[in-house]
């Protein structure tokens, strides 16, 4: 026997106390009369009480029917009420947009992006969680993260939110001047390296390169190691070892000449900032304005 729904009907006998009459009422709701009153008989069975008096001329509510009216209609207008307002949070971004974001990824994406997103949105709440630990934005309750695309789960709908970048062997002129220039990957070795430990998983990074379409990964040697990679590049800049970072992230020590990258012909291949997020929440509004306001940073 099919299980009966305790909303069924309920939405024709509304429709009866609106228009007053069976045939009104169907042609609001767009079914045929037979329809209405079917349903409302099966609602009436399930009560074991009428709800309308029926004579040829008029419908009206017995007492039964009243008190159902008086604890339904305020129901009711409170499920329109909301139905209304999740109809228009497709429309427009509302709500609280909660995002975890690499700490190097400020000022290439959340500075530059943030003033016209909050002009264009400033009734939408914004809370950024900075943090370099590969934290699941799932488990936190995040609606998106910002990080570089190699340590993104594949999982993820990813979106390139910055110009692309190459990880490159990087050194101070004092240290080249002092130790020579690396000229394959293997004459790392005979090098000091500036050692990066990451937070998030608290291994020693090692560095990554290709050659001849072969993917090539070298533990540098080095008696510094740090797990900052500001710092990491300070102490480069003073002379104190080689480095490997990306050419985004040292922009300015390379502008300024402060670091030189080397092996550059030996470089794998490019990458970026993204923002990624599971693929059910692709169509939030408040996402998917992040989104735009993010991409158009990078056409």
């Amino acid at each position: 026997m099919a299980r009966s729904d305790s909303f069924d009907g309920l939405s024709e006998f509304l429709a009866i106390v609106r228009q007053g009459s069976f045939r009104a009422a169907a042609i609001e709701l767009g079914v045929t009369a037979g329809a209405v009153s079917q349903a409302l008989q099966s609602l009436e069975r399930r009560l074991g009480l009428p709800l309308f008096h029926r004579t040829t001329r008029k419908v009206s509510l017995t007492e039964a029917g009243e008190r159902l009216l008086v604890q339904l209609a305020p129901a009711a207008d409170v499920i329109t009420t909301t139905l209304e307002e999740l109809a228009q949070l497709r429309a427009d971004p509302s709500g609280t947009l909660r995002l975890l974001v690499q700490r190097a990824a400020l000022p290439h994406v959340i500075e530059p992006v943030m003033p016209a997103f909050r002009h264009a949105w400033p009734d939408l709440k914004v809370e950024i969680t900075v943090e370099d630990t590969q934290a699941s934005i799932v488990a936190g309750g995040y609606d998106a993260g910002i990080r570089i695309g190699e340590f993104i789960d594949r999982d993820m709908v990813a979106v390139r939110v910055s110009p692309s970048f190459s990880w490159l062997v990087m050194g101070a002129p004092s240290y080249f001047a002092s130790h020579g220039r690396p000229e394959i990957p293997e004459d790392i070795a005979q090098h000091q390296c500036i050692r990066y430990r990451r937070p998030d998983v608290g291994d020693v990074y090692r560095w990554e390169f290709e050659r001849d379409g072969q993917s090539l990964s070298i533990d540098p040697p080095g008696s510094l190691l740090v797990n900052d990679s500001s710092l990491v590049r300070s102490l480069a800049v003073q002379g104190l070892g080689l480095v490997y970072t990306s050419t985004l992230l040292a922009a300015r020590e390379l502008e300024a000449g402060l670091l030189q990258p080397v092996l550059e012909g030996f470089a794998p291949s490019r990458d970026a900032f993204f923002i990624y997020f599971p693929r059910a929440s692709r169509n939030q509004p408040k996402l998917r304005a992040f989104v735009e306001a993010c991409a158009k940073g990078v056409r």
